[in-house]
């Protein structure tokens, strides 16, 4: 990742090879879980197993009880994770842990940004695919239950033979700063009322990113911004989101006062980064793992200690 932005982003990270061709094969599932070379990443409504309290448990096709639905995740191209470079790796839902329930399972909302490049990329993989499986388990088209093919990668409806493909929500996250170089920070109604972070919003039907930009900070702040610049993207999925990171200015031709919307957002402050770094026992940032933290801590010129692992 040349771009230094970018290798500030915990779920960019990746060391794996999705090595899409082999998911063609109309038995790659069942070749993959016959390879004495595979490991399968367990998983259990939403968490991972663990090895450790920052490392996926990456187990024998042996070790892991039936699962409800398999995905082909690639290969590993880390040459300092315990398997060797070149490791296939499945994932395997399960609908009940087993003998694996006492095990330690960790979720990727708190542990992203304590996970090695490749077991990030692994389980941010394997928790989009897996989200959008359990929303599509019917067609849109039809209404009949889908089934899993191409090693996990589409369902398929068995009446009409058509293939459904992941898709993902794209949404902007926006850093505004003002003529003072201060920071826009909002409180979301569906918070805690002392947490704060940067506007963020989906990006609608036939609408650029940019535009996407000016209008969700308008909407939700009342402000008219200038100048949107594109930094990185962060895959987001909880449940399916890709979050686009710019950085915005406030217009200085336009007269305009902090308005939150009252409905998504309670509250907006601007903050130096004096005021930010004195506030830091009253408010709660972005957790680590979240473009919205890489965001706030590449305006504020470092990493933020607030306590937050």
């Amino acid at each position: 990742m040349p771009n230094s932005f970018l290798a500030r982003l915990p779920l960019s990270r990746y060391e794996v090879d999705r090595d899409y061709l082999r998911r063609d094969a109309p038995d790659a599932i069942e070749r993959l879980l016959a390879d004495p070379a595979t490991r399968l990443l367990p998983m259990f409504q939403g968490t991972a197993l663990l090895s450790s309290p920052t490392a996926l448990a990456l187990v024998p096709v042996s070790a892991v009880p039936p699962a409800d639905l398999y995905v082909y995740l690639g290969l590993s191209t880390s040459t300092t994770s315990p398997e060797p470079a070149g490791t296939p790796v499945v994932a395997a839902v399960l609908g009940d842990a087993g003998h694996l329930a006492e095990a330690e399972w960790g979720s990727l909302r708190q542990l992203g940004s304590q996970l090695s490049d490749r077991d990030a990329g692994l389980f941010t993989e394997a928790l989009g695919i897996v989200n959008w499986h359990a929303s599509h388990a019917f067609s849109p088209r039809t209404g009949v239950a889908t089934a899993p093919g191409k090693a996990g990668w589409v369902r398929v409806d068995p009446t009409t033979n058509a293939e459904i493909f992941p898709r993902t929500d794209a949404a902007i996250i926006v850093g505004v700063v003002d003529s003072h170089d201060r920071l826009l920070l909002g409180s979301n109604a569906l918070w805690e009322s002392n947490r704060f972070s940067l506007l963020a919003g989906f990006v609608e039907p036939g609408e650029s990113l940019e535009a996407a930009v000016v209008r969700e900070i308008f909407e939700e702040s009342g402000l008219r911004i200038i100048d949107p610049v594109y930094l990185g993207s962060q895959p987001w999925p909880f449940p399916a989101s890709l979050m686009l990171g710019f950085t915005a200015r406030l217009d200085p031709a336009v007269e305009s006062e902090l308005t939150p919307d009252g409905n998504e957002i309670l509250e907006l402050r601007w903050f130096t980064r004096d005021e930010l770094r004195a506030s830091l026992g009253e408010i709660m940032l972005p957790g680590p793992t979240s473009i919205a933290r890489s965001i706030i801590e590449r305006w504020f010129g470092g990493p933020i200690d607030d306590g937050v692992a």
